[in-house]
C-alpha cells in the first residue's frame, strides 16, 4: 500500500525533521534541538515565540496522531515534535542565556521523563494526539513555572 503525501508530512513533522530516529533517546536528542530553535526565537519576543508554540502544538496534535494511528502504537518513540513543543514552552519568554537553556533542557527532561503529578494525568486523559502533546505541554508550563521561581529567589528575575 502507497502512503499519502499526508501521511509522509506528519511522520517528517512528528519526527522532529528525523531527528526522532536518532538512537537512545530521541526525545533528548530533540529537546536538546530545541535549544538552537530557542536561541533564534527568544528575540522575537513573548508574543511571536508563543504563537510559533501554538501553531506547533497544533501541528503536533495532528501529526502525532496520524502517525501512532499509521504506527498502531498508542505514542511511538520516534514522535518528538511533543518535546519540542514541551520544550519551548519550558523556555518561553525566557533568554537566550546558556546557562538557563541548560537548566531548563535539564529540568524539562526529568519533568518529561518522571511524569510527576499532574503531567501523567495529563497524558492519561486526552486521546490520540491530544494526549501525546498534553503531557509535554504541561512540562514545558512547569518546567517554565520553576525557572522563573528560581530566578526570581536568586534575584537574577
Amino acid at each position: 500500500m502507497r502512503k499519502k503525501f499526508s501521511d509522509r508530512v506528519a511522520l517528517i513533522l512528528a519526527s522532529g525533521l528525523f531527528s526522532g530516529y536518532l538512537p537512545l533517546a530521541p526525545g533528548s536528542w530533540a529537546s536538546a534541538f530545541t535549544l538552537f530553535l530557542h536561541w533564534f526565537l527568544a528575540p522575537l519576543g513573548p508574543g511571536p515565540y508563543l504563537l510559533f508554540i501554538l501553531i506547533l502544538s497544533g501541528v503536533g496534535v495532528w501529526s502525532a496522531a496520524r502517525v501512532a494511528k499509521n504506527l498502531g502504537l498508542e505514542d511511538p518513540r520516534l514522535v518528538v515534535i511533543d518535546e519540542i513543543a514541551g520544550m519551548l514552552l519550558t523556555l518561553w519568554g525566557l533568554a537566550a542565556d546558556p546557562f538557563l537553556m541548560v537548566a531548563g533542557f535539564f529540568l524539562f527532561r526529568i519533568l518529561d521523563v518522571f511524569k510527576p503529578w499532574p503531567i501523567r494525568v495529563a497524558e492519561k486523559t486526552f486521546p490520540g494526539g491530544w494526549g501525546i502533546m498534553a503531557d509535554d505541554l504541561l512540562a514545558g508550563l512547569i518546567g517554565n513555572l520553576f525557572l522563573r521561581l528560581a530566578l526570581f529567589l536568586l534575584h537574577l528575575f
